[in-house]
Parts: C-alpha cells; sequence; structure tokens
C-alpha cells in the first residue's frame, strides 16, 4: 500500500515544504504498515475460521468412528454443537458432509491436525477449544472408551499439549457437566456443586483466594468468545464459547460467595 505515503507527503509538502514532505512521507508509510498489518491481520483470522470449522467437524466424525460404530449419541451431540452454532442450512449440510469424511478409512487424521495447528499460528487458546469440543464429542454416549482416548491423546499432542493437560481438560469437563446439571436440581448436595465448581476452575479447594481469583480470570481470558473469534474460531461458534465462559462465570460467583470474596 503507497497511498498513506502520497498522501502524507503531499500534505506535508503544503505545511512545511521539502522537510514537511518527508515527515509526512513518514508518517504516511506508518499508517500504510498499520493497514496492511490489519488487513493482513483479519485475512488470517478469516482463514484460521474456515480451517477451524472443517478440521473440527472432520475430527468430531473421526472420534465418533472410532470403537467401530457411530452412535445416536454421537450424532446428537455433532447436531447440539450445530445447533448452538446457530448454523445456517448451508452451513449444517457443509458440516455433516464433513462429519462424515472424518467417518472414512482414508481419512488423514494427522495431515487435518498439522495443517489446523499450522493456520493457529501458536494461538493455545484457540487449539485448547478444539481440544475441549472434541472431548465432549467422545464423551457424547457417556463416556470416553479407551480407542477415543487414544485419539484424543494424540490429538492434544499434535497441538502441543501434554497427557496431563488433556486429563485436567477431562476432569473439568467431567466437573462442568455435573455443575451444569446441578443447576437445575434441587436435592443437589452444596458440598457437592462447590467441588464441583473449584473442579471447574482447575483448583483444588485448599488454594488462596488469590490463586483461584487467578486460576478463574484466566480460564475467562481463555474463553473468551471476542478473543477467540479474533484468532481464528468461527463466529458461529462464539455461543459455544459464551455458554462456557457462563458455566465459568458461575462456578466462580459460587465460590466467591462462599469464601466471601468480593
Amino acid at each position: 500500500m503507497i497511498w498513506g505515503k502520497l498522501l502524507g507527503a503531499g500534505f506535508g509538502f503544503m505545511l512545511g515544504g521539502p522537510f514537511g514532505a518527508l515527515l509526512g512521507a513518514y508518517f504516511g508509510h506508518t499508517f500504510d504498515r498499520g493497514a496492511s498489518q490489519s488487513h493482513f491481520s483479519f485475512a488470517n483470522a478469516q482463514v484460521a475460521q474456515d480451517k477451524f470449522f472443517q478440521s473440527l467437524f472432520r475430527v468430531m466424525g473421526h472420534i465418533a468412528k472410532a470403537d467401530g460404530h457411530v452412535s445416536e449419541q454421537e450424532i446428537q451431540m455433532a447436531r447440539l454443537i450445530m445447533t448452538q452454532m446457530r448454523l445456517t442450512e448451508t452451513r449444517k449440510t457443509e458440516a455433516v458432509e464433513l462429519f462424515n469424511l472424518g467417518k472414512q478409512p482414508e481419512f488423514d487424521l494427522d495431515q487435518t491436525l498439522q495443517s489446523f495447528k499450522q493456520t493457529c499460528h501458536g494461538h493455545r487458546n484457540l487449539m485448547q477449544m478444539f481440544l475441549e469440543i472434541q472431548i465432549a464429542a467422545a464423551f457424547a454416549d457417556g463416556d470416553i472408551h479407551s480407542v477415543e482416548m487414544k485419539i484424543l491423546e494424540h490429538i492434544a499432542n499434535v497441538l502441543g499439549f501434554n497427557t496431563l493437560h488433556l486429563n485436567l481438560l477431562i476432569k473439568s469437563f467431567k466437573a462442568q457437566q455435573r455443575f451444569h446439571q446441578s443447576g437445575q436440581q434441587t436435592t443437589y448436595d452444596i458440598k457437592d456443586r462447590l467441588a464441583d465448581a473449584y473442579q471447574v476452575l482447575g483448583v483444588e479447594d485448599s488454594a488462596s483466594d488469590k490463586d483461584t481469583k487467578r486460576a478463574y480470570r484466566k480460564m475467562m481470558s481463555q474463553h473468551h468468545p471476542d478473543k477467540l473469534v479474533a484468532k481464528g474460531l468461527p463466529e458461529d461458534m462464539m455461543q459455544v464459547a459464551k455458554e462456557k465462559s457462563q458455566e465459568i462465570q458461575a462456578a466462580w460467583e459460587l465460590i466467591r460467595k462462599d469464601r466471601g470474596i468480593r
């Protein structure tokens, strides 16, 4: 882009002669560079969003087929995510086609993951969101089968997460499911609900107020919808990120009130 340089030089010359032209050209160059970077970042986000969408449903289909057959619960989980994303009929059709592609024997998991990782440009929060959704897909029929666990471990490894981190995400997901369900039950023991709230935040109940608040803020930052969309989360999936953030917020509020934290 050169328009900033030309306009800057022109205005600079009118206001301050040759020196003004040089100064104007410099500021014009700075403007061009900033505009170019903004365009580049926007273009990268668009590419990452498309790659996230395509990779997500392909890998989801692969996990669903891992134990030899695709259960009705796994199909329902895929449909639930599509509903949460509020996809248009066209996008739903695309998602189903991608899901079916992932079920095929010739599907190349490693190629898909490597391509997705490359497009993410090192944004761990984006890759973690991807992994968390795959964990939810694996839990669709109520439990993670051994073959599904191996695939999740492989996905985590390719994306740069170790087994310990994966297990923490699984533990947090289970707690989040219980915590969400307990909010709709009046008979749920408050101690159990609190225990799940701590697991949602990934901390022990013995953690200090400072560490607990830090964990809450970190998780909110990791799942902030606008930040994730800017890094490559499809805008269709903003609602999924919002619901995740709401669960984290609810867990924190319960802990905060129990501890008397202001």
